[in-house]
């Protein structure tokens, strides 16, 4: 376990990501996963209120309410970390005060909870003061709604910012910060890293796997049947091959996935507490719950670090 940012929330170093629930994986086959996950040690599960209305029929709610379902025939609450996001939703795509009021009551009534463990802002609203966002932010944490807040797609002037403006107005700051990241999209490195470490938050990159690229399955003149088979097959250039070679020798000295290795690394980097991916079958599920463990040696993440060198 470790801690995330200046919270009080001690998660896995693996977060498993509640996308697919209720779009690619049905509510049985969700269970299954979420079931393996938490038998495997893993205690940290992210959704958001707009997973999964991108899908035809879908209004958004979806993966809310089956890990809610899930949680309450578990009867496991308190041992999960439960994280959602405000912000992207239809109808509900800004951080107003009225919007993230709203939009938390719902939440909290499909996941079937009375509290909320980390809120994210899903994006960056610049439309919306950030006085006004925070404030009521701020209100649901001393309501006891919420334990913690957080930001994603936030660049590094504005997450800097949101923490001024917390200090200054005595409102609860975020604590974690939420982007992409992985060994193919580096782009997390520079200024937002050094702002979420300057700042003693800690990071729980998405895209971990590279929408299924790093988890070795992409090669070339394979054909894979997922709903990302596309986005990821783009990475099979020059370099894309390199990283998945340094992947093959990592993986193949531990006896273990190119998945988990790539998640592995990740946990390794600076401000990272944990990485997100998914599982939309137990079998997928399998292929990442050894980055809950696995530890490289240093000379393994500097050859993966140097592999992924533009």
């Amino acid at each position: 376990m470790t801690k995330l940012g200046t919270s009080d929330l001690d998660v896995s170093r693996l977060c498993l990501g509640g996308n697919v629930f209720g779009w690619t994986a049905d509510q049985e086959t969700s269970f299954a996963v979420l079931d393996g996950y938490a038998r495997a040690g893993g205690n940290f599960v992210d959704t958001a209120d707009s997973y999964s209305a991108w899908a035809e029929g879908h209004s958004g709610g979806e993966s809310e309410t089956i890990i809610g379902k899930w949680l309450a025939s578990r009867g496991n609450r308190d041992g999960i970390v439960v994280a959602t996001k405000v912000g992207m939703l239809r109808g509900a795509d800004d951080l107003k005060a009225a919007t993230i009021e709203r939009s938390a009551e719902d939440s909290l009534r499909r996941l079937g909870v009375d509290h909320i463990d980390l809120y994210y802002a899903h994006r960056d609203d610049p439309g919306t003061p950030q006085e006004e966002t925070l404030a009521a932010f701020d209100r649901l944490v001393r309501a006891g709604k919420v334990r913690h807040v957080a930001a994603s797609n936030y660049t590094a002037e504005r997450l800097t910012s949101a923490l001024a403006v917390a200090e200054r107005e005595g409102f609860a700051g975020f604590v974690a910060l939420q982007q992409a990241y992985n060994l193919v999209d580096r782009s997390y490195e520079g200024e937002l890293s050094r702002a979420v470490a300057d700042n003693g938050l800690s990071s729980a990159p998405y895209w971990g796997l590279a929408k299924g690229f790093l988890t070795g399955k992409y090669r070339p003149g394979v054909e894979v049947e997922s709903a990302r088979a596309a986005a990821a097959s783009k990475y099979l250039d020059e370099r894309g091959l390199r990283i998945l070679g340094a992947l093959d020798e990592v993986a193949g000295n531990h006896g273990t996935t190119q998945a988990a290795v790539a998640l592995a690394w990740l946990a390794e980097q600076p401000t990272v507490a944990a990485p997100i991916a998914s599982a939309r079958t137990a079998d997928q599920l399998a292929d990442l719950l050894p980055a809950l463990s696995l530890e490289l040696k240093a000379d393994e993440v500097e050859a993966l670090t140097t592999a992924s060198r533009i």
